[in-house]
């Protein structure tokens, strides 16, 4: 029951409206809040023009280059220790906070964002225009990593020893069969959809958000369809890797693993704990 204390209304805990608006403040988002703000986001994007998806997707896949030339960097400049993949790793993020942060078209953000309205209402509509999106974004930012590429490769513009230190990292992430690169696509498909679910409550924090999860997919050398199709890239330009074999050994498991891991895995996870709450 509300009283009044020197004129000004109070509710029954004692707060004022004021206090309480401060109160609600202060709570974390509800799951069913947070789940409206991704499904919203994404009823936004899948109604975007084709041309804005194509123009976003391609800034997306020149931006997450520079997670590639980062990581190079600090490889080249720091000592030859135990501790270098610590720091080195770091650089990783770089290119992920630029296309979050710059809300880029990124395809792995797509694997979560638009699939919550197909779940919420599933009609042959909405899965077109999912199906539009995914294709017009991944295609897009496959162009950004090779345009990326191709401009470190052919361009005297690249220090070297940078360079050398690109091509290593890129041989590195390579450096795996077909059911690794799958298995450890998952978990990055799930990584990212976590940052997108993470971000409305992050509030001043978004930075933090995408650069610890970024770093821990690094450290854990989990593979991603966008930032890796850079290192694919470079070394098809550098003839160490054929393109049928970029295809098959890095492509279809990397890109199978992450729709895998950020649709099958937490769409259907975020989804399924507001499902109630929503639909009452």
């Amino acid at each position: 029951m509300a009283e009044k204390d020197h004129g000004e209304e109070r509710n029954d805990r004692g707060l004022s409206e004021e206090e309480s608006e401060a109160v609600g403040q202060k709570l974390p988002l509800r799951a069913p809040v947070v789940y409206e703000i991704v499904r919203e986001e994404g009823e936004e994007e899948i109604r975007r023009p084709p041309i804005s998806l194509w123009w976003s997707g391609i800034a997306a896949g020149l931006s997450i280059g520079f997670s590639l030339l980062s990581e190079a960097l600090l490889r080249h400049y720091l000592p030859d220790a135990p501790w270098r993949p610590l720091v080195a790793n770091m650089g990783y993020s770089v290119g992920f906070i630029m296309v979050i942060l710059g809300r880029q078209q990124l395809f792995t953000e797509n694997t979560i964002t638009p699939i919550l309205p197909l779940f919420a209402d599933f009609d042959w509509w909405t899965l077109g225009r999912v199906a539009r999106l995914w294709a017009i974004v991944f295609a897009a930012n496959m162009l950004g990593t090779f345009g990326f590429a191709l401009f470190n490769s052919l361009v005297p513009g690249t220090i070297p020893e940078i360079m050398h230190a690109m091509l290593e990292v890129s041989r590195e992430a390579l450096a795996k069969d077909w059911f690794e690169m799958f298995a450890r696509a998952i978990g990055a498909g799930f990584l990212i959809a976590t940052i997108v679910w993470l971000i409305p409550s992050a509030k001043t924090s978004k930075i933090h958000v995408v650069f610890l999860f970024t770093y821990i997919l690094a450290l854990a050398e989990f593979t991603h369809i966008v930032a890796g199709s850079t290192e694919a890239f470079l070394l098809v330009l550098a003839g160490e890797l054929g393109i049928p074999e970029m295809l098959w050994r890095f492509t279809v498991p990397v890109f199978l693993g992450n729709v895998i891991g950020g649709t099958a895995l937490f769409a259907l996870i975020a989804y399924g704990q507001v499902m109630r709450e929503i639909r009452e």
